[in-house]
């Protein structure tokens, strides 16, 4: 992508890359990814280097160092935006994988959308190409993320609703909503949503490395299984998140196909109920079951995982 020096060369070859890989069939949003630049919301980001990250900025004075940051800004790939005493606070996502997360949202024309997690305001300015600014909101923790979120959005010319305040309580004063889409890992889906979904609303979020895609029935239930997509997001701030758990393994060498993905996906699902021994042995036995077979329910202030079936013999809390 080196030869790409114009923005908006180089954006409309990233959009060419994500269709090409079968994402942005929908009009709407392949116009979105045309139309919205990239570049506005990313004018620096980190890159990780031995001892620490490297930051590269559009104004840099050095030419060449301003052409790799205008390369990363439109490769498909996260970029790190946020850093603090080496810990990643905030993140700009991968455009292909924000692709597929906004069309399997099936939004139309009229949706109210809650966003949790501002980050640069990239993603909330597409939802505001598709409906309108006044149909989005987002929300963040941080007050430096949502104050940078909404100087981004100004300069786009996008004003939608940016608001400090924790995430997990979603946004009671803009409710109720028709989608809720999370750009940041959760342990569990938060309750109080459910209370602010119209009825029939989605919730996309990642969770256990993985995307959960609900359908809220009322304020007390809702249901739905994971897409076969891979997601890793930074945590939701304010929540911690569980422990890094060991891979089990067996005469000092690890199970084939303990690294598999899916396994960590199950082990990452299970760590409040299964060691990794026994997921391991429910994984093998279930026949390395893939995301799609998993599912949540949330139901009267309780919610769980499960394998098939909601009510069989594989399920799991999920800890709140």
């Amino acid at each position: 992508m080196g030869a790409h020096r114009d923005p908006a060369v180089a954006r409309a070859a990233l959009v060419r890359e994500i269709v090409a890989g079968g994402a942005l069939a929908d009009p709407a949003w392949r116009a979105a990814f045309e139309e919205v630049p990239r570049d506005l919301f990313v004018p620096y980001y980190f890159v990780g280097r031995p001892g620490g990250y490297e930051r590269l900025w559009g104004a840099d004075p050095d030419p060449a160092r301003r052409a790799r940051w205008l390369d990363g800004v439109y490769t498909d790939m996260p970029l790190a935006t946020r850093v603090r005493d080496g810990e990643l606070l905030s993140s700009s996502s991968q455009p292909s994988l924000m692709a597929r997360m906004l069309e399997v949202l099936a939004i139309r024309d009229g949706d109210a959308v809650l966003e949790i997690g501002a980050g640069t305001g990239y993603n909330a300015a597409l939802l505001c190409h598709r409906l309108g600014e006044d149909l989005v909101t987002t929300v963040d923790l941080e007050p430096e993320i949502t104050e940078s979120a909404r100087t981004h959005l100004a300069a786009a010319g996008f004003h939608p609703a940016v608001v400090t305040g924790d995430g997990a309580r979603g946004c009671p004063s803009r409710a109720p909503f028709d989608k809720i889409i999370a750009t940041c890992t959760l342990p569990w889906v938060p309750s109080g949503w459910l209370a602010q979904c119209a009825p029939g609303a989605l919730i996309e979020a990642p969770l256990a490395t993985g995307l959960i895609l609900l359908t809220v029935r009322d304020a007390g239930y809702a249901q739905g299984r994971f897409l076969h997509t891979p997601a890793y997001f930074v945590p939701l701030r304010g929540v911690a998140p569980g422990p890094e758990r060991d891979v089990p393994y067996a005469g000092g060498l690890p199970h084939p196909g303990l690294e598999s993905e899916l396994f960590r996906f199950l082990l990452a699902l299970t760590e409040d109920s299964l060691d990794p021994y026994e997921a391991y042995e429910l994984w093998r036995r279930e026949g390395r079951p893939r995301r799609e077979r998993f599912g949540v329910t949330v139901s009267d202030g309780r919610q769980w995982a499960w394998l098939d079936d909601p009510q069989g013999p594989y399920t799991w809390p999920l800890r709140d």
